[in-house]
C-alpha cells in the first residue's frame, strides 16, 4: 500500500505548479504535458495499487 501512496504523492507533486504572479494574467503554463497527462496517469496508477494492495490475499499463517 505504501507503494500506491507514493505514486500518488508523486502524481499530485507533478501535478502542481503552474500559479502566476500578476492575478489579471494568464499562464499558459498549466496546461503542459506534464500536468495534464503524466501526472494523471500516475496517480491512476497509484490508485490501481492500491486496490489490488487491499484485495491481496496473504498467507499469514500457513499451518491452515
Amino acid at each position: 500500500m505504501i507503494i500506491g501512496l507514493i505514486f500518488i504523492g508523486i502524481g499530485f507533486i507533478l501535478m502542481s505548479g503552474g500559479d502566476t504572479n500578476d492575478e489579471t494574467s494568464f499562464n499558459e503554463e498549466i496546461f503542459n504535458f506534464r500536468r495534464i497527462t503524466i501526472a494523471p496517469i500516475i496517480i491512476i496508477i497509484g490508485f490501481i495499487i492500491e486496490v489490488f494492495a487491499i484485495m491481496l490475499k496473504t498467507n499469514r499463517n500457513p499451518n491452515k
